[in-house]
């Protein structure tokens, strides 16, 4: 009778084996790394594209809500007249409803954000830019402090990185126009209150100046354990019923004075 060897009596046949079982993990662990893959590129686009959208949906919706002329009149588009009195004050809403309208064309023509009263993380979420209850309104002297997302819901604040000194901050009420000139930034942990104070440089003496102050998280597509923080000045204030300030302008062909926007 022809005799039959066991695994442990047939070493190759026990080589084989392990070899089987071997492959067979090696490929559970790359369908799970390809699940896990997928997982990570659905999270990016979810996180960085479709909160965009309905950000700019909720956005367009509220700016379509509000009695707000629009600044571009065709062909009869004017640069409104810089105004060097004392800035009016407009702008005191509740929270959640429309406060400003915020332009920055180092972002790029297209960028427009609407500022909100109230800086929760419902409303950068949805809305556009939060600005922090207390601080000051455009134009006032003290410190206008608004936040925004670096990434996702819009990415409203990813460029801050961009700016240079002298670029222009334009924000827009219902009736004026504030436009304020990029100074400098800082980094810094997310403790130091002191940047949305009425005076960041000074923060224990009365402000003296007009600011802007955009904080955002940093760094970009990592986590925000700081904040970037960007100042600005006050240039000057407009009339919307004058038109459009020269940095939110451009000439046609024709030599029509456009809004870029």
């Amino acid at each position: 009778m022809k005799h039959y060897r066991t695994d442990e009596e047939n070493p190759q046949a026990k080589v084989q084996k392990s070899t089987g079982f071997f492959w067979q993990a090696i490929n559970v662990l790359g369908e799970l790394l390809i699940a896990f893959a997928v997982i990570c590129i659905l999270y990016i686009v979810w996180q960085l594209w479709w909160t965009g959208v309905q950000a700019e949906h909720a956005q367009v919706a509220v700016r379509t809500s509000v009695s707000w002329t629009n600044p571009n009149k065709g062909n009869n588009t004017k640069i409104a007249m810089r105004q060097s009195g004392e800035p009016p004050v407009e702008g005191k809403v509740k929270v959640g409803e429309l406060l400003a309208r915020a332009y920055v064309p180092r972002f790029g023509n297209q960028w427009e954000r609407n500022i909100i009263e109230g800086s929760t993380v419902q409303i950068l979420n949805r809305l556009g830019l939060g600005h922090y209850e207390g601080t000051q309104l455009p134009g006032q002297i003290g410190n206008f402090a608004v936040a925004g997302h670096r990434e996702g819901y819009g990415q409203a604040l990813i460029d801050v990185d961009k700016l240079v000194p002298g670029d222009p901050i334009i924000i827009r009420t219902k009736n004026y126009w504030f436009v304020y000139r990029y100074t400098t930034h800082k980094i810094v942990t997310p403790d130091h209150t002191e940047v949305i104070a009425p005076n960041p440089e000074n923060p224990d003496k009365e402000p003296v100046k007009r600011m802007i102050t955009l904080t955002t998280c940093e760094p970009k597509y990592a986590t925000p354990i700081y904040r970037w923080i960007s100042y600005g000045e006050f240039d000057y204030w407009a009339k919307v019923s004058d038109g459009i300030p020269k940095e939110l302008s451009t000439v046609d062909e024709s030599g029509h004075v456009r809004f870029i926007n």
